[in-house]
């Protein structure tokens, strides 16, 4: 009963604030832009609500759309929007079936794709037919929405013309729900503020632990499996300090190789020194700031993107590299090297993969430690697990905090004599004995500066038990060394002469990672009573030796 009046009263406060937020909003003065709001019809006879923005002047005008479950009506998206629609564009904010003012059940994605309900579909051809339309319609947006952009490409509207993605997704068992097998139940509970019903969310978590495995219910929600079906120019924005960079360059080479023809040849990508999110690629990021090259004028290239798909302005947009990726460098250290923009035709350049390995005394070099059976042990409790505050990877952050903890463990490399560079994608090779039948890695890259920081550049999970495939399951035999591969992320850095390089390796890191119950059992949305510690052991010598895998470019010159 507690519990109830609790979440009755946390409920009725959100909704007394939003309420009291909008009402505030309102009072906004987006003039000359006119401000309507629309319920968009779907084929099962629900509405979606959306907000649209009209230029001044009379049209028809081509139409730019952003699908999302978050809501649309914060001052800064209605600005944004507002900006958009000044250049010439109808822009429509569109919220998800079940979400906000959008009628019908919330399922997620699901209702967004190429299954029984296409609510993306539907709401693209009623936006490229109205009167008011040119018949051109083009999508934008981050995170949720690019997720929604990909799912859009593969039903194919026929007035779906170009996209513009950033820190987007392509699969959401892979890059979303079970990020390295792992669950985050605490993380996606939240989701329910977004909802009508609240209950719609607490349906679906249950309906997603009915299937712990990557199965069939999951490929519904997988479009890597669907590149083929995509066909219209895309722009793809991704982040190095971002885990979902991932899905940007997955979503950019599936469509240039295996889109259609208007897919392939006009996919173009851009990854840049940002973390995860739209409108915020600066040079400005975490702790660090790069020079002013480092950033990019996102509302001007999108309107010249759309400008020349959409209107056939000249702009020139279409004769630009097909790939553009930032070299990190140290920041704030002008004779230090990188810090540049390259080109390409494709991504990742040509790489070697050099071992780096993990030593007892917890050194990292490219040679083994011949120590005799060399290892390391720490304790995994997931009722005290060490610390990563905050949901969002905290990359371009001084990561000290996190491995002076106890039960965390860093392996630096010696002070570099000269430069070296990573470009491509890092992998962990791993070898781990438990006392317990499952548990947790997680692999940190970091550049340790000549003061001490350890600027954290990227970091993966992978939970054991879907160490030889996200399909089924493998528990651990207490005791017996096992093996784990699996890729950390994507870089492009060169680490500076003086500077050190240091991956770090732990078991928790709560509460951006929440923990492995541990006890071998099925997982499940509330945290079990019988979640168990552990003490895991790194294996670090003879045919056992965990290493890293750094992509070292292989120059042609």
């Amino acid at each position: 009963m507690r519990n109830n009046v609790v979440i009755w009263l946390a409920s009725a406060w959100f909704i007394v604030f939003s309420e009291w937020t909008f009402v505030r909003a309102d009072e906004l003065d987006l003039s000359p832009i006119i401000e309507q709001h629309q319920m968009i019809p779907m084929r099962d006879g629900k509405h979606l609500s959306a907000w649209l923005y009209f230029p001044p002047g009379k049209g028809p005008w081509p139409v730019i759309f952003e699908q999302r479950y978050a809501g649309v009506r914060g001052e800064g998206t209605r600005k944004t929007a507002a900006r958009l629609a000044a250049e010439g564009f109808v822009v429509a904010m569109v919220n998800y079936r079940g979400t906000w003012d959008s009628e019908g059940t919330w399922v997620g994605y699901r209702a967004l794709g190429w299954g029984e309900l296409k609510d993306g579909y539907d709401t693209c051809e009623w936006l490229g037919t109205q009167t008011w339309s040119n018949g051109k319609v083009g999508t934008f947006g981050s995170s949720q929405a690019g997720y929604a952009q990909n799912f859009l490409a593969i039903t194919q509207p026929p007035h779906l013309t170009c996209q513009y993605m950033v820190d987007t997704g392509l699969s959401l068992f892979h890059e979303g729900y079970r990020i390295g097998g792992t669950t985050r139940p605490q993380r996606f509970k939240s989701l329910e503020q977004n909802c009508r019903n609240p209950e719609d969310n607490r349906h679906l978590l249950e309906e997603w632990y009915q299937h712990p495995h990557f199965d069939e219910y999951w490929k519904a929600e997988d479009c890597s499996l669907h590149f083929d079906k995509m066909n219209v120019p895309c722009f793809t924005i991704g982040s190095w300090y971002d885990f979902m960079n991932q899905g940007s360059i997955a979503s950019f080479r599936g469509r240039q190789m295996l889109g259609g023809a208007n897919s392939r040849g006009h996919q173009q990508l851009i990854i840049g020194p940002w973390l995860h999110g739209r409108l915020n690629k600066t040079n400005q990021v975490g702790e660090l700031q790069y020079p002013e090259t480092a950033t990019w004028p996102e509302h001007e290239h999108m309107v010249r993107w759309f400008g020349y798909w959409l209107r056939g302005d000249v702009t020139g947009v279409e004769k630009e590299p097909a790939v553009r990726y930032y070299v990190m460098g140290a920041a704030g250290e002008p004779d230090a090297p990188g810090n540049e923009w390259r080109t390409a035709d494709d991504f990742p350049p040509a790489a070697d993969f050099r071992p780096y390995y993990l030593h007892a005394d917890k050194s990292l070099t490219t040679s083994v430690d011949e120590s005799p059976a060399a290892v390391l042990a720490w304790e995994s409790d997931p009722g005290k697990p060490m610390q990563i505050p905050g949901t969002s990877f905290p990359g371009a952050m001084d990561a000290r905090a996190f491995e002076s903890q106890a039960e965390v463990l860093t392996f630096t490399t010696e002070h570099l004599e000269s430069p070296i560079e990573w470009t491509g994608r890092i992998r962990a090779e791993l070898f781990l004995s438990s006392t317990a039948k499952d548990t947790d890695i997680i692999v940190r890259v970091s550049d340790v500066y000549p003061d001490g920081r350890s600027i954290l550049i990227c970091d993966y999970p992978w939970r054991m038990r879907y160490r030889e495939g996200l399909d089924h399951e493998v528990l651990m035999t207490p005791g017996e060394i096992t093996p784990v591969a699996f890729d950390v992320g994507w870089i492009s850095q060169i680490f500076a002469k003086g500077h050190r390089i240091r991956v770090t390796v732990a078991s928790t890191g709560a509460p951006l990672y929440e923990p492995n119950p541990q006890n071998g059992k099925p997982l499940t949305i509330e945290f079990p009573e019988d979640a168990e510690a552990a003490t895991n052991t790194l294996h670090l010598s003879g045919r056992a030796a965990s290493r890293i895998l750094a992509p070292i470019p292989v120059r042609n010159d």
